[in-house]
């Protein structure tokens, strides 16, 4: 891996697969005996209530109930 201009790193796809990680999680550097480690921040937002939070209020269930399947992910991703 390549630390950027900005001091960023991109964790390879297969680690985040593993380790459950997705946009929007909230993850810290920690120092330990000259070690850098990336952790989980532990009391964050999961993914679901971020999901959650994102589709309150757009619609009823009978609304969604009718939505085709793209129509539904165009909901789900905001566009």
């Amino acid at each position: 891996m390549r630390l950027n201009s900005k001091g960023q790193v991109t964790i390879p796809a297969e680690l985040r697969a593993r380790h459950n990680l997705h946009e929007g999680d909230e993850v810290d550097v920690v120092e330990e005996g000259g070690t850098l480690r990336i952790v989980r921040v532990a009391d964050a937002e999961t993914r679901g209530r971020r999901l959650v939070r994102h589709m309150r209020g757009r619609g009823s269930a009978r609304e969604v109930e009718t939505m085709s399947t793209d129509e539904l992910m165009d909901l789900l991703r905001g566009e």
